[in-house]
Formats: C-alpha cells, structure tokens, sequence
C-alpha cells in the first residue's frame, strides 16, 4: 500500500503512517506486528462462538480494517493537547486542564487552542448517546454474575502482561515492577467509579477522573514515542493506540455478559446492545475516534475477535513484569518448594479464565512455570457454572428487576470490593489517594518518574 498524499494530519514522527485518519481516506494496513497468533484462538472461541464463526484468521471486515487502520494513531485532541502543554510546562498546563474539568472551559483565562477544541467534544455528548440506554446497560453490565466479572478481570490481567502492545508500555514505564499498589490503586479506582449513576455526566468528579486517565495515557504515548523511536513505530504502530483503546473497551463491556450467556444465563441483542451502548459512551470520553465507537454489539464482537486475535506474542517485558511479581518464590529449600506448589489453586483459576497456554506463556520465565493447573481449572469451572445457573435461577423469581436495580443503585459491588482492597494495600505502602497525575513530568521530555527495569537505556526489549 502506498502512502497517503494531501490532507494528512501529522502526529510526532516521520513514518509515512504518523497521521490522524479522516472520512474517505483509503486505509492503512495493519503493523506487522499486528498478525493471528494461536496463542489468543482458545480464548476468543469461548467468549464470541455464539455470535461469530470464530476462525485462526479474524474475519477481514470494514470494521476490522479500520481497527487495524487506527493501530497507527493515538488520540488527536488529547495527543495535541499533551503537546501543547509539554510547550508551555506540565505544572501550567495540569493547572489549566484541572480548571477546566471542575469549572468550564470559560473558566480558563486565555485557553490554549488545544483545550478549546478538546473541551468542546467532552462538553457535547454525541448525537448518538442516549442517558436512559447508557443507565439501563450499566445495570446490566452490575448484573452479571461474579464468575462474568472474573473472567473479565483475568482476560484484561493476561492482555496487560502478555498482550504484545500493553505489555510492552506498562513494561517500560516500570509502573508494575516498581509502583504496583499505586498502578492497582488507579486502576480499581477508575473501573469501580465508571459503574456508579451517571457517572459521565459532564459535572461529575469521575468524569473529570476519566478525562485525566485519558491525559495520563497520551503522556506516555508521548514519552514512549520519543524513548522508541519511528523504528518500533514501523512494527508496532502507535503505543496505547486508539484502536488498542476502543479494543479494551469492547472486551470489557461485552465479555463479562457473553460469558453469563456462554454459561447458560442467555441474554438478548438488545441487552448486548444496551451494554455496548455503555462502554461505546466510555470509550467517547476516553477519547476514541467517533468513527471507530461501535453502534451495537454485533460491530463490537468483530472488533473484540480482531483484537483478541492480534494481540501479539508476549514481548520480553512479560518475563521482566512476571519475574518480579514472582521474586519472592526464590527459597530453594522445602519451605519454598511448598509456597510454589501453594499457587496451583490461583493459577487454576488464571487458566480456566483465560487458557492454560496463555498462564505458560506468562511464567514461562519464573519459578511458577511447571506448577500444574489441574484439577482446580476444572474445579473453577464448576464453581463458575453454579454461580452463574444460580443468577439464571435468580432472574426468574419474582422480584428480579427490583434486585437488579438495588445492586445497580451505587457502585458494582464486585469492584467496590476491589477497591477497598487496592485502597488498603495502597495504604501499606504509603499510597494516598488518586490524581492521576503520575506522568506529568513524562511529557515534558523527562525520564519516567518509575524508571525501566532496565536503568540506562530507553530502547525496548525486542517483542
């Protein structure tokens, strides 16, 4: 495929593909790193089976080729926003992008260029956003079972620590090896707020945190860019990419509830469709191309089956991430044989949630490599079935859509849970809070504030 010629809009780099994509242009083909790999086929065969005919190969569809399209590109008015501020200092900018938030972008004396267009998307819902489908898929989304929840929470764990692109951006900022309670405190955070009422409503405190995620994101893509070089950006296209973005929010709003149906709690198109609805919404405010936001769940299942299925062989920064969260089965004695074998039941649980190839691949560097999953994946599944047959049962007593509304009134209890537990290990390690502001020196040309497990150099290990 040639390179584009005329109404291009540059990014931070010389690649013939650093642009932002707009209506009509002809479309970018996938980086080379982007490619079917076996590793991904068992998992997308059990969440999308029902939906799609899930082969080795995604499906080429219109809307596959324009998620690998925008492989290439990050997140315009916020990319352009980071490097405005990055012009003029993080300390003014983050100041400037706070008053906004809370106060109205007429707030701020002489706003940037880049903030007024940035504000003027988050400050307009599209025409397409519908409050009370957005509140009902919300509801919805709470209502699945536990073992729905869990299997979300283990797919998204093995995207971020094996998934080639994530992998690789948590692995060089160094967040999870140095920094894992504040990286767990922010993440639990986030996902736990989103499930409140009206969470996104312009006013709201986790609107604000949602838009300072998105920012936070855009700083490191910029940090990454510049530590990387157009060398990995011709292989690997854009980190944290705007297709990669949307890809996570379709796995996240969609998995949890195909696996209740996978698991005999059958759910219709137009639940489907009222779940996509909420994380297609979420996705808008976290700066997805209005192009690339799905409409119904069926465009979503592509989407999902395409990212699943390229996300790319565990990079080396798998085995540095791994090695550290397992450093502590070093004791080579009978006492550390026996905390090894301990594991078995967690990675059981890992391996029925995901795939027993894809726990392997994650230890495959670490003292946990040979620890057997069996029986407890096996036993996992049985729990999960129960549970969710019992949340079957429990939709057909009276009273169902008054209990569904009674567990939807505040947060999802599920990730309430977790943040309690993120906030008190947090606590430990002398955490405080969630900013969100971690990377605001990152733009400016600086070095992470968490270093690289590898000191001295700014080059990845090689994918």
């Amino acid at each position: 495929m040639q390179p584009l010629t005329g109404h291009r809009v540059t990014a931070t780099g010389t690649h013939p593909y650093d642009y932002y994509y707009r209506p009509g242009m002809a479309l970018r083909p996938a980086p080379p790193r982007a490619v079917a790999s076996e590793l991904w086929f068992e998992p997308r065969r059990a969440m999308l089976s029902p939906w799609l005919d899930v082969r080795r190969e995604p499906v080429d569809t219109p809307r596959t080729r324009l998620m690998a399209d925008h492989l290439w590109q990050g997140d315009e008015p916020m990319d352009a926003l980071v490097a405005a501020f990055r012009r003029m200092g993080s300390a003014g900018g983050r100041r400037m992008l706070d008053r906004a938030l809370c106060h109205g972008i007429d707030s701020v004396e002489e706003p940037l260029p880049e903030l007024v267009n940035l504000f003027a998307r988050l400050d307009n819902p599209p025409g397409w956003y519908d409050a009370d489908e957005w509140e009902h898929g919300r509801r919805l989304w709470i209502n699945v079972s536990t073992a729905g929840k869990m299997a979300m929470g283990v797919q998204d764990f093995m995207g971020t620590f094996v998934g080639a692109e994530v992998a690789s951006a948590v692995g060089q900022t160094g967040r999870f090896v140095k920094d894992p309670y504040r990286r767990n405190l922010e993440s639990a955070v986030w996902f736990g707020s989103v499930t409140a009422p009206r969470a996104l409503e312009r006013g709201n405190p986790i609107f604000h945190d949602t838009v300072r995620v998105r920012y936070m994101h855009a700083q490191v893509r910029a940090m990454l860019r510049r530590a990387w070089g157009d060398e990995h950006f011709a292989q690997h296209g854009n980190p944290i990419s705007n297709a990669t973005t949307m890809g996570a929010a379709v796995t996240f709003g969609l998995s949890p509830i195909c696996f209740d149906h996978v698991h005999g709690r059958r759910c219709s198109t137009a639940q489907l469709d009222a779940v996509m609805h909420y994380w297609a919404y979420i996705a808008y405010v976290f700066g997805v191309a209005e192009e690339l936001i799905p409409r119904s769940a069926s465009e979503g299942f592509e989407m999902a089956d395409y990212m699943v299925a390229t996300a790319g062989v565990a990079p080396a920064w798998t085995a540095t991430m791994a090695g550290a969260a397992t450093r502590r089965f070093t004791n080579a004695g009978l006492r550390g044989r026996a905390e090894i074998a301990a594991t078995a039941p967690l990675l059981g649980v890992l391996s029925y949630y995901s795939s027993t190839p894809l726990v392997r691949t994650l230890l495959a560097d670490t003292p946990l490599r040979a620890v057997p999953t069996q029986p407890w994946s096996a036993l996992t599944g049985l729990a999960a079935t129960t549970a969710v047959r019992l949340r079957r049962i429990d939709d057909h007593l009276p009273g169902a859509r008054r209990r569904m509304i009674r567990r939807a009134r505040r947060l999802d209890p599920f990730w309430h849970r977790n943040i309690r537990v993120a906030r008190y290990l947090g606590a430990r390690a002398g955490i405080k809070g969630t900013p969100f502001d971690h990377h605001d020196v990152s733009a400016d040309g600086a070095p992470c504030p968490i270093r690289s497990p590898r000191p001295g150099s700014d080059t990845p290990p090689s994918a």
